[in-house]
């Protein structure tokens, strides 16, 4: 048993990088009686099932894949639910960072990274298929250079809101959106052919396989999402009719636990219907340009679009206890950072409100902190060191685990880099903590010596551009 266990060592006997195979067919490693008896009916020889599973709990998640080669047995338990409650009743669980990449042939790729280990997984393929219950009927062209999320170019998609036209690809996942809710990934809608869809997919990292999950109610492109109360709330986006795309003010809402879909009250968008004439008014097309889920509410930024005019019109705010929205505050609405054609790049990390501020200069930013109380965005760390990549759909992409800023971006040598955020004292060391709050780093913010960048992680993916990324504790 020592021989089996002694793996849960830190420094786990996994290569740099596992590709994780979806149908789990793969050549068991050898192993020796001693460690293993494959008739035996236990987990582990002459110990209960139950203390076996709170034994193997322990073990950090990045053992899992050569241990689940150890026998069927070990495998289900990897893969079993009950082995991750025990895991969550226990304090064990683990922040992973997914992140999604696209190839020059726009290909989509997911790959995990255990910060602790600082070891990659390569997720399996997403289902290349289409959901069956998705009309057929399409638009006859539009052509969308890019794929989800924070990557969106807004003036393409504006272009074909003017009716522009040109042949779209048979690509599927075309303008999807990502979410995480209840430990699970979730890629929604998006584009098959000319065609927005429905459908839902679900990776959970537990069984490491792709589910069809209910279909949104209406078939949506570039939507936002974002997590509050562990249910999924999706606002915006645009969809097919009248032969053009158009954009959408609806919202629904995903409850994991009961797997279905309700409606949400739809934007207002209010600030909208001030635009002084009729003209402008049927010219600029409202969307939700970002969603961030922040004190018990969803915070939307909205702007307004017609290339080649870009406005940002404030926000809005939806209460989940009134089930109605509001205007957001002022200064938060027109001071919240904006980003390639006003897709706003934010995050929460230990309930504040951070987001990124790119600056004049190609190869650095700013990322400003919300304070609610003065209605105002305030710089936190004065410069983050991006590099100059201004053809990538997505130079760089926020978040936060561990309690800790970090901002991925690829570095000098095309490597994508996961950076995190650290607050040294005036001798060079780092604080005693084990998060980075706002307040210390407005302690710091005169001087940027003091908000040090550490690569954690860095992984060659070749030619692959940064599309979105998202945290699950399991």
């Amino acid at each position: 048993m020592g021989g089996v266990l002694s793996l849960a060592s830190p420094k786990c006997r996994t290569s740099d990088y596992n590709e994780v195979l979806n149908n789990g067919s793969c050549k068991r490693q050898k192993t020796s009686s001693i460690f293993y008896d494959e008739e035996s009916p236990r987990l582990i020889p002459f110990l209960p099932d139950e203390l076996s599973i709170q034994i193997l709990a322990r073990i950090p998640r990045c053992c899992y894949f050569n241990l689940s080669l150890v026998s069927r047995k070990w495998k289900e338990t990897f893969e079993s639910a009950e082995l991750f409650k025990v895991r969550k009743d226990f304090g064990l669980t683990e922040e992973w960072l997914y992140v999604l990449i696209k190839d020059r042939a726009d290909k989509l790729s997911w790959h995990a990274l255990d910060p602790l280990s600082r070891n990659w997984q390569r997720l399996p393929p997403m289902p290349n298929v289409v959901c069956a219950d998705e009309s057929k009927r399409g638009l006859s062209g539009f052509w969308l250079w890019n794929v989800v999320g924070p990557g969106i170019k807004i003036a393409e998609v504006i272009r074909s809101w003017l009716g522009q036209k040109d042949s779209l690809d048979q690509m599927p996942f075309v303008g999807c959106s990502i979410g995480a809710v209840d430990g699970c990934l979730y890629v929604l809608g998006g584009f098959s052919g000319a065609t927005t869809v429905r459908c839902v997919w679900q990776f959970d990292p537990i069984s490491n396989k792709w589910s069809k999950m209910a279909s949104m109610s209406t078939g949506r492109a570039y939507c936002k999402t974002s997590i509050l109360n562990n249910k999924l709330y999706v606002v915006g986006g645009v969809s097919q009719g009248q032969g053009r795309l158009t954009p959408l003010q609806s919202a629904e809402v995903f409850d994991p636990c009961k797997g279905t879909w309700s409606d949400v009250p739809s934007m207002p968008f209010s600030r909208a219907q001030l635009v002084p004439t009729a003209y402008l008014s049927d010219m600029l097309k409202p969307i939700a340009t970002g969603m961030t889920s922040y004190m018990g509410r969803l915070f939307v930024p909205q702007s307004l679009y017609s290339w080649p005019f870009i406005v940002d019109v404030g926000g809005e705010i939806y209460d989940p206890e009134t089930n109605s929205w509001a205007e957001m505050p002022t200064g938060m609405g027109e001071g919240w950072p904006a980003r390639q054609a006003g897709t706003k790049l934010s995050v929460v990390v230990d309930g504040e409100l951070y987001a990124f501020d790119p600056s004049t200069s190609a190869d650095s930013g700013k990322i400003k902190v919300y304070d609610h109380k003065e209605d105002t965005w305030k710089v936190v760390i004065g410069k983050v060191p991006v590099a100059d990549f201004t053809e990538s759909e997505s130079p760089f992409l926020l978040t936060g685990f561990h309690g800790k800023i970090h901002v991925l971006t690829k570095d000098a040598n095309q490597n994508i880099a996961v950076m995190q955020a650290d607050v040294q004292d005036v001798l060079g060391s780092p604080l005693n903590s084990t998060s980075v709050s706002a307040q210390s780093l407005l302690e710091h913010s005169d001087s940027s010596e003091t908000v040090v960048w550490k690569v954690i992680a860095s992984k060659d993916f070749g030619s692959a551009e940064l599309v979105s990324c998202q945290v699950l504790d399991v």
